[in-house]
Formats: structure tokens, sequence, C-alpha cells
């Protein structure tokens, strides 16, 4: 089997590997401020050994669940189990070999902490004849295993401390190579950094910082500002199994993508002050107002039962088996959008957790996703939710091309209006419009109303009863 994989190349432009076998007996240390491409490297070092190990990332801020889209990893929610539940799913993990994502944006800062120091307990003590060899990547570090107690509860940081000096220190007669990242190596606990023998140190600015990397590389405090010029992506290597004498090393593409937002300049809006003070307090009060009376959303719905996890691992652990019989037909993308917009609820949630649930069902139904972007599945999102699928293939066609050009936004209530229109269902009431558009207040949706035509996409007419009229400029078209 191949042990080596190319992080990135030199300044000369040769190739620069990592013995694999060599990282999982001496484990590896990342440091790097923010910005200087430390994320970046963990996923380059991910996405090639890939298949070739066992993978187990502690991800804080939900940076790598993005791997589950092009290789076979198991993304975690750590938000809906029980401490047992996720001490249970970590043996599990050990057991089947599952590569999986550990994913704790959705808790506070003392339970992610809690929550990791568990589940790489479990880790560690699994049973012997589970001990195979499995990366495991700490992103931010200096949280799991901090220098000082700071802010956290004295239990907690005595279980965390634990955990990661069982790691870094006893880990590897278990298998587990431990990989930690940190943007402070002075904010790291030292018995934890110590026990690293390979290094990528990244650009920072705080002299202590840049003295302890220049140290853990052999320089001296000339040589060590060279660390204070690296660029974004570039990193100093040292170690068994990356080289005996300090590299430059310019990390190399990656497949998966962060969430971190763009750093690159977008065009002011062309407004003056007089038109951006008017943006800002049009209709202020009624909306405070809405902030204190509307409805509170609806819980998300809980994620996957721990047997259901563990089956999933199963299935991947297992060689696929031949048979004679044809295959059932995987579903499709279409399918997964409208199981999910038929939740109870599913439209009062934020965008990215629906994001994340619908690539997990895909995931689960060997569904073909990874073409299926953020701003895409907005749109397809809306067209599920608001019920396009009830009409045929030439009323779908003329209606995809009038939702041209309508904001992600009030996608989902025009073309509600649309396909109740080209039903002959008339107008959709206020209850159907807040439904698919994710509110509880009726000042929303007359808001909705009166941007709709003043855009020319509605016509609105109400009689003195009350009765209100929506025509839609065009749906002729739709019901011909």
């Amino acid at each position: 089997m191949k042990a080596g994989i190319e992080i990135g190349k030199d300044a000369h432009g040769t190739p620069v590997a990592i013995d694999l076998e060599e990282l999982l007996a001496t484990r590896l240390l990342v440091q790097g401020n923010s910005g200087s491409g430390k994320s970046h490297l963990l996923r380059r070092l991910l996405e090639q050994s890939a298949g070739l190990v066992q993978q187990v990332v502690i991800d804080p801020e939900g940076d790598f669940t993005s791997l589950a889209d092009h290789f076979d990893h198991v993304v975690i929610d750590s938000a809906g189990y029980s401490p047992r539940e996720i001490e249970a799913l970590a043996r599990r993990v050990r057991q089947h070999r599952a590569s999986v994502v550990l994913a704790l944006e959705e808790l506070e800062v003392e339970q992610q902490i809690r929550c990791a120091a568990q589940f790489l307990t479990a880790l560690f003590d699994a049973p012997r004849e589970h001990w195979f060899p499995a990366l495991v990547v700490v992103d931010e570090a200096q949280m799991f295993a901090p220098s000082a107690a700071g802010e956290m509860a004295e239990d907690t940081r005595r279980m965390t401390l634990a955990a990661m000096t069982n790691l870094m220190c006893r880990g590897r007669k278990r298998g587990l190579a431990g990989i930690v990242a940190t943007q402070r190596l002075a904010k790291l606990a030292k018995n934890v950094a110590a026990e690293a023998s390979n290094f990528l140190m990244g650009r920072t600015f705080l002299d202590i910082d840049m003295q302890r990397a220049a140290d853990l590389l052999g320089m001296d405090r000339k040589q060590a500002e060279r660390i204070r010029d690296l660029q974004r992506g570039h990193f100093l290597g040292l170690g068994p199994a990356i080289s005996r004498r300090p590299v430059a090393v310019h990390i190399g593409a990656v497949k998966s993508g962060g969430k971190n937002a763009a750093s690159a300049l977008t065009p002011l809006p062309q407004a003056d002050a007089a038109e951006m003070g008017e943006l800002l307090h049009a209709e202020l009060a009624a909306e405070a107002a809405e902030q204190v009376h509307r409805a509170p959303p609806p819980p998300p719905p809980a994620p996957p039962a721990v047997e259901t996890l563990a089956d999933s691992m199963a299935r991947r652990a297992e060689p696929a088996a031949v048979s004679d019989k044809p295959s059932a037909p995987a579903g499709d993308v279409d399918t997964v959008l409208r199981e999910l917009a038929a939740e109870e609820g599913a439209t009062f949630r934020p965008a990215s957790t629906l994001f994340r649930d619908f690539a997990t069902r895909c995931r689960q139904q060997g569904v073909a996703s990874a073409h299926v972007d953020m701003p895409a599945f907005r749109r397809l999102f809306a067209f599920a939710s608001a019920g396009v699928d009830q009409l045929d293939a030439e009323q779908r066609e003329v209606v995809e091309r009038m939702a041209e050009g309508v904001a992600d936004d009030v996608l989902a209530p025009y073309l509600a209006i649309v396909v109740t229109a080209a039903l002959g269902q008339g107008s959709p009431d206020e209850e159907q419009l807040a439904r698919v558009y994710g509110t509880a207040s009726p000042g929303r949706i007359r808001r909705l109303l009166e941007h709709l035509e003043k855009t020319g996409l509605i016509a609105v007419h109400e009689d003195f009863g009350g009765e209100r009229t929506i025509t839609v400029p065009g749906i002729e078209n739709v019901m011909a």
C-alpha cells in the first residue's frame, strides 16, 4: 500500500510528502494564526490520506463536514446525542473503522469541550481487538488542551486535558495518531504539544508564539523571523514523517471547501446616505414589534438514532457483496427535497441547517448531490416547498422561466402563488404563505405581498370586505 502522500511543493517545485506510517508513530502539530491556511493544510492532509487510513476529525466550527460530500466520512451532529450515546458512537467508530467528523458547532463552548473529551476518551478506551490505526485530527486544539484554566469549569478542564494527553502521549500503542492544530502555541498545554515529533508551522506574529515555533524547529532567534514572513498557505515543516531539516512547503489544492466567508472585496451598494438611512429606518418599529411577538420556531428534527449511524458505519466498513439480482433504483435529489420540505416546520429552520440535513439524507440514500451547492439548494428547496411538482412538465418549464431573476428570499411564496393559480385554486391564504415563507407574522406576509407587487411579479386587489385576490402576470401560459 502507498505510504506517502503529497501535501505540497517546496520553493523549487519539488513535491513534499508525508510518510503516513511514520506519522502514525510520531504525531503532528500544526500552528498558524487565523488566515494562515491552517484549515486548508488539514483538509489537504485528510483528502490525500482518505481511503488509506481511518480518520476521526474533531470539528468545533463545522469546517470539515464537506468532506462527506467527496469521501466516505460520516458526519456526527453532536447536538442531538446524550453523553452515553456519544461514547457508544465512539466505540462503534473504532469497531467499524469508520471515518467520521464530529461536528460540534451547534453546542456552547463548554459543551463542545466536554463532548469532544468524552468522544476521545471512548476512542482511547476501546477494546484491544479494535485498536486499528487511525488519524485523529483536533482543530482549534487550544480549546481542548488549554495551558491555563480560563473560564471553563475545573472538572471540564481536567476531563479534556486527560483526554488530549492520552491521545498524544499514550494513543500510539492503541493505533491513534494525534494531529493537533492551534492558532496560538502559547495557549496550548505544553505536555500535549511536546509529544508531537512532526511540525508544520505557519505564519505567526506574536514573539512568544514565534519563539516557541522556532524552538520546535531548531531555529535561532534570527532565523525565527522567517515565520513572521510566511505567506498564506506556506508552512515550515520538520520531523521524521516530513523532513530531517526544516523545509518550506506551499500546500496544494483541495477538493472540498470550508464554510469560511470570502475575503475578497465586493462592491458596495450604490446608495447615498439619505437612501441608506431610509432603508435602515423603514418600518423599524413594526419589525421590532414582530420580534417581540413572533412565535418561536419549531424545534429541529432529532438527529439519526445511534443505531442508524452505527448501521451506516457497518455498511461502509463491509465490502460490497456480489449479487446477480438487479439493484433497486437509487433515489434522486427531487425526492429527497420533497421529503425534507414536507416535514413539519421545515421552512422555519435556517438554510444552513436544512442544507446539512439534505446532504446527510442524500448520502444515506446513495444520491449524488455534490453538484448542489448552497445557492442551488435554496432555490431547489423553494420549488419543493411551494409544490411545483404538482404541475406537469410543460407547466414546470414555464414556471422555471418565470422564476428566473426572482430573489431567493421571496422565491418560495412567489412560486406558491403561481402554483395555486395554475391549479385553479385561486389565491393562497395567509396561513399557507406564512408556512412557505417560514414566518408566523401576518405583518411580514403583507409586506411580502407589497414587495412582490412593487417588483411587478403579482397584482393584489382587496375589496371592502377584506377579500384579497392575487393575479400573476403570465399565468395564462402556465394554465394553458
